[in-house]
């Protein structure tokens, strides 16, 4: 089961700056606000978490599912 997680872990794990991940959130924009996500979030609900992780195709440790 993903957990919820701070976008500083997500573009950790992706291995982008903050800024860079910043960047493409905001080209999803559109699909987060629809799971309620607001643009000046720190923290992404679970079920953005796995979209973002699919989409960007970030490969999760172990610990973090």
């Amino acid at each position: 089961m993903v957990k919820s997680m701070y976008k500083s872990e997500l573009a950790r794990l992706a291995g982008v700056s903050a800024n860079t991940f910043r960047r493409y959130l905001n080209s999803r924009r559109d699909v987060l606000a629809s799971m309620g996500v607001a643009p000046r979030a720190k923290m992404l609900p679970p079920r953005a978490v796995k979209f973002v992780v699919d989409d960007y195709c970030i490969d999760m440790p172990e610990n973090f599912q």
